[in-house]
């Protein structure tokens, strides 16, 4: 365990200076970990680190925490509104991509049929790390093809499980399928039913403590127990991690703690994706890739033509043909999943090694040239689909527009919540403390418990399609932090702050600040004001 975490910290040492070089570049901070990977593995020769079953756990808890971000994402009220593209787009396209690939594999190139029937399954999935990282990032989830791709990731995230039962039941000697079918099912319904039943009212308990502490070291303890807890129990079940933090997300989504809880979690979520990326580069076999580069190539290529053509066909059925072709190229990629069904296939001498390093060579290099295919998707669609409208990708663009944000909902915020619904205004209440957001659902406002100092927080306020945004806090530390945020994520919204003497004034001096209201001389001038209307009254 120690000599594990010696060689993640002197990997993440040496990503934070490639990764340096790289952003100056434009290149994705993924490449960066898997340059990383291949660099620690031959220059410290630890490639036989690749298969650590200490590393490998701690790099699979980053697509963990990746998939309890989705599950924040994806409530049950919004996977109703997506069941076209989970459950129809995502199976269609898993099953069809599956059976060209089987065909290829057994009848063309004469592979056996167990090994065939896994690299198949394992070729019909795409990338959740890669895509969704970039899709999250870059805003273009909320987009039409970023919906579509996200539906689409959903359902290969849940497709994996039946797949690592398959290679276990390939790998006994006895038992039927029916019965491995009745297991998994009498196992499903106990670890949803656990989760959604008992597991909800704990974590609802469990956040609703911690967030009346009003101590952030309680809240995220709070968070990491429910992600940790979640995995081990879906692992007990027979699942993998994975599924059990999604459906965890998924319970929290229904909370009002869920923007609080994704911008917390967003360091550990990245810290681990980036030791996962680090493994995946610690698996390329450069002797291999050499002497085998052109059958990698034609291997890669047949793999992203395929896939394309399949997710194409099958969104172009309810969607526009540029939606189609961005969601298509988008997912053509093989996913990270894929390492861990070619190991436990390996692991039970279901696929031959040389077959199975070749293919692991093959999903990294299509991992590889993903970023670079995502960031320039843009362009690449408009060159096919020059005549059309650009309105298209904002049809469904969700979120408000010129509506304000009250940050605080103390005194002074009640009053200016209470002046803006009397004058028809459009907005929503922030604070940080649970006590006041209590107050607020008492009083009937939208409001939301989240940290606006956090990026995630703007992000989901849509704080750049605001009108204006009224601070109204009285931690003069904090007051700064969101001011700061406010400017350098939206500069050009109109930033209103509520100050109470002359060194808080002094310590906000510097911010592009549209306004600032001193409470003192406001309350004196109206004291001046109605002394001198009862005057001129006499």
């Amino acid at each position: 365990m120690e000599s594990a975490l010696y060689y993640v910290t002197i990997a993440l040492g040496i990503s934070i200076v490639v990764n340096l070089i790289l952003k100056r570049l434009g290149v994705s901070q993924i490449i960066g970990y898997i340059m990383t990977g291949v660099t620690v593995a031959y220059v410290f020769d630890l490639r036989h680190m690749a298969d650590s079953h200490t590393l490998e756990m701690i790099a699979e808890f980053g697509v963990v925490f990746l998939m309890f971000t989705i599950g924040l994402e994806v409530s049950l009220q919004r996977l109703a509104t997506m069941k076209t593209d989970v459950f129809f787009n995502g199976a269609l396209q898993v099953v069809v991509s599956a059976l060209i690939f089987f065909a290829l594999s057994f009848w063309v190139l004469h592979i056996p049929f167990a090994a065939a029937l896994i690299t198949s399954m394992a070729l019909s999935l795409s990338s959740t790390a890669v895509v969704l990282s970039y899709l999250k990032a870059t805003k273009e989830i909320v987009r039409p093809y970023g919906q579509k791709a996200t539906g689409i990731l959903i359902f290969q995230d849940i497709a994996v499980i039946p797949i690592l039962l398959l290679i276990g039941f390939l790998s006994s000697d006895g038992g039927s399928i029916g019965d491995v079918l009745l297991q998994t099912t009498v196992s499903a319904v106990l670890i949803v039913g656990l989760l959604f039943i008992v597991g909800k009212r704990v974590m609802t308990w469990l956040l609703h403590f911690a967030s009346s502490s009003e101590v952030d070291e309680f809240f995220m303890g709070s968070v990491l127990v429910i992600v940790v807890g979640a995995s081990l129990l879906a692992h007990a079940f027979g699942f993998t991690y994975s599924l059990g933090a999604f459906v965890a997300g998924m319970i929290i989504a229904e909370t009002r703690y869920h923007h609080k809880v994704e911008s917390d979690i967003a360091p550990f979520k990245d810290l681990l994706l980036g030791t996962f990326f680090v493994t995946v580069g610690m698996k390329i076999d450069l002797a291999l890739f050499v002497s085998h580069f052109g059958q990698i190539v034609a291997i890669l290529a047949a793999i992203l033509a395929i896939k394309a053509i399949v997710i194409f066909g099958v969104v172009r059925i309810y969607s526009k043909a540029k939606i189609a072709f961005k969601t298509a190229v988008a997912l053509a990629q093989v996913g990270e999943f894929s390492f861990a069904i070619f190991a436990l296939a390996g692991n039970y001498k279901l696929i031959p090694q040389e077959l199975s390093q070749i293919l692991v060579l093959a999903v990294v290099m299509s991992i590889v040239v993903t970023p670079f295919i995502l960031s320039n998707l843009s362009r690449i669609s408009d060159y096919f689909f020059k005549g059309v409208s650009l309105t298209e990708s904002f049809s469904m663009l969700p979120g408000r527009r010129y509506h304000v944000i009250v940050c605080g909902y103390g005194v002074v915020g009640k009053f200016v919540a209470k002046e803006l619904r009397a004058g028809g205004v459009d907005y929503v209440v922030v604070d940080n403390s649970y006590k006041h957001v209590e107050e607020a659902l008492r009083d009937g406002e939208e409001v939301y418990f989240g940290d606006m100092s956090k990026t995630a927080i703007l992000d989901k306020l849509f704080i750049k399609d605001a009108s204006s945004v009224i601070v109204t806090l009285d931690n003069m530390e904090k007051k700064r932090l969101i001011c700061e945020a406010v400017i350098a994520h939206a500069p050009n919204v109109k930033l209103v702050v509520k100050v109470v003497n002359l060194e808080e004034k002094r310590s906000l001096r510097g911010l592009p600040i549209s306004i600032t209201i001193d409470g003192k001389k406001e309350v004196a001038a109206r004291l001046v004001s109605e002394a001198m209307r009862c005057e001129l009254e006499k």
